[in-house]
């Protein structure tokens, strides 16, 4: 793998990724407190915490197809679909009079519908070596096209005081949705920390072939990955449905830069083989705290959106910048000597 475990810091055993993404939250919290006396407020603290948990499921679903090498352009669109399929069976089994049984049945639903969808991107991508690029792209519109023909153009809404409880209550005083994205992370985390399928999700991204020659079915692994990616759009399609009470195509569509974002900021490597759910979740509240600090400012959505894209383009320069960086003690080390074929200094003396 082109990475090695990350480094930490001894006093305080804390990996050095996960210990620079926390100085910097700190860093963005006190600039934005500073900036804004309504910032460290009882009310800003309950508004990050309940919009979270989307982005967080977002990025979650794009987490393993990255590690894995790939991308899924689709997430968003996947999780309409599954919305639009839960929302269906509610609708079916009376609407906002259905019963909990119908809610089960929704949410099952969705979920069935969102590995469906993943599943079949990663089919595709495994069987036929297509770019996961083209075949997510491909998804994407299929699956907003079809979402858009269903609805013709409008959204679902009515739905059962249940629905809205799981979107807007709280559970022992915490958002119900930060419970979902909680449960999701520590399982992406066993998942891809504990589990064989996250350590065939690295060796493919590392080198897809090295790991093909070692015995590993990479055909199965890929299907499975995106399968995963499309379960977790189905949990994404849920709470959304959950936090608007309405279905509607669209819907969580500028989640997909910023799910990037959130991955390449967490330390995922763009071309895989590397990554690790922490750092992940730790860039996503830096990126909520940003946005909520920027709402509080009065930042328009356009020029929120820019400044998204501008922050992707210096974390990749910053990553780059890092890594040529880092590269050069171990460059000046090297004895690049071919005459010598890198001999020690004594034995160089010698064969003069």
């Amino acid at each position: 793998m082109r990475h090695a475990e990350s480094r930490r810091f001894p006093a305080l055993s804390v990996p050095a990724d996960v210990a620079g993404l926390l100085g910097f939250l700190a860093c963005i919290v006190a600039t934005m407190s500073v900036a804004s006396d309504r910032f460290l407020t009882g009310g800003t603290f309950a508004s990050i915490a309940f919009q979270l948990p989307e982005l967080g499921l977002f990025t979650l679903a794009m987490l393993m197809p990255l590690v894995s090498g790939g991308f899924n352009l689709a997430v968003t669109f996947t999780a309409n679909i599954a919305g639009l399929a839960m929302a269906w069976v509610i609708q079916s089994h009376g609407g906002p009079e259905a019963g909990i049984a119908a809610v089960a049945l929704g949410i099952a639903a969705a979920l069935a519908t969102g590995a469906a969808a993943g599943w079949l991107i990663g089919a595709v991508i495994a069987h036929t070596g297509a770019s996961p690029i083209l075949v997510s792209l491909s998804a994407m519109i299929f699956l907003r096209g079809l979402g858009e023909f269903l609805t013709r153009g409008g959204d679902i809404s009515g739905f059962p005081p249940v629905v809205r409880s799981m979107g807007n209550g709280l559970w022992l005083g915490v958002p119900a949705p930060l419970w979902i994205f909680a449960g999701c992370a520590l399982l992406w985390h066993v998942v891809m920390t504990y589990s064989r399928l996250g350590f065939v999700t690295r060796m493919i991204g590392s080198n897809a072939e090295a790991a093909r020659y070692s015995g590993i079915s990479t055909t199965r692994a890929i299907t499975r990955i995106y399968m995963l990616s499309g379960l977790m759009c189905g949990v994404a399609g849920v709470v959304m449905l959950s936090r608007f009470n309405s279905v509607r195509v669209g819907h969580g569509e500028a989640f997909l830069l910023i799910s990037v974002l959130a991955c390449f900021l967490g330390r995922v490597d763009p071309f895989g083989g590397f990554g690790r759910v922490a750092p992940v979740v730790i860039a996503l509240v830096i990126l909520q705290v940003i946005a909520s600090g920027l709402n509080l400012l009065g930042a328009s959505q356009h020029l929120a959106t820019a400044l998204w894209g501008a922050f992707l383009l210096a974390v990749m320069l910053v990553r780059w910048a890092w890594a040529r960086h880092a590269s050069r003690p171990r460059n000046r080390n090297r004895i690049a000597t071919p005459a010598l074929g890198g001999l020690e200094p004594s034995q160089r003396k010698e064969t003069k």
